[in-house]
């Protein structure tokens, strides 16, 4: 985990692709997209069906490294509105147990924009905590400072000839895109023209490991 600060405020950056605020208890994710598998399914492409089961248990194994109090998701957490209802009986017990136990805040995405309630917590189209701006797509006109997600940002380097992708945030001084944090979820290069449009110049990408934070300076 790393610290560091947005906007003014202590904010740490997981390598597992998840934001805490500790002011605040928050866990802060994005893009989840829960039961994607059953999704493609239902169009004839198989995929393994696990998606759901390894996001929740990445999800529940940071509930227990870290003190959390509030959980916010940021969009896009089902792969569409009827989501919740396809979760396998085990995996939806295991979502309301979560919700039950933290202030659980779903905002809505453009894949869940009409999501139910039936996985428990509160459904939202964005808030304000803070003096920060929580939303699924990033919105330059907006000068508030921001956190977001929708674009799965991945920053794809060349190291000693091989190409390497890793995922990563997209930080300017009034908006921080979080990479997807669902196990079924690809990634959109963080130089792709419609990141940088989004989120305006002077921006880079941030790569946290175990002990540090990587920064690369993303062209305008």
């Amino acid at each position: 985990m790393v610290p560091f600060s947005f906007a003014g405020h202590d904010m740490v950056a997981m390598p597992q692709g998840a934001l805490y605020w500790p002011a605040r208890r928050a866990l802060i994710l994005a893009d989840l997209h829960l039961e994607k598998a059953s999704w493609f399914a239902g169009f004839g492409q198989m995929l393994p069906p696990y998606d759901s089961a390894a996001t929740l248990g990445e999800i529940e194994t940071l509930l227990r490294a870290i003190a959390v109090r509030e959980v916010w998701c940021l969009g896009d957490s089902f792969h569409d509105a009827q989501g919740c209802e396809r979760l396998p009986a085990a995996e939806q017990a295991r979502l309301r147990v979560l919700t039950a136990a933290h202030r659980w805040v779903w905002i809505a995405g453009n894949h869940d924009r009409r999501l139910s309630g039936h996985c428990g917590g509160d459904i939202v189209d964005q808030a304000e905590v803070d003096g920060l701006v929580l939303r699924h797509e990033a919105d330059r006109a907006d000068p508030r400072p921001e956190l977001s997600g929708h674009f799965h940002p991945k920053l794809r380097i060349r190291v000693r000839g091989r190409q390497v992708a890793r995922r990563c945030f997209v930080a300017t001084a009034t908006k921080l895109v979080l990479p997807a944090f669902g196990a079924l979820t690809g990634g959109l290069d963080a130089h792709h023209p419609e990141i940088v449009r989004a989120v305006g110049g002077h921006a880079e990408a941030l790569v946290p490991l175990a002990d540090r934070m990587l920064r690369f300076p993303l062209a305008a």
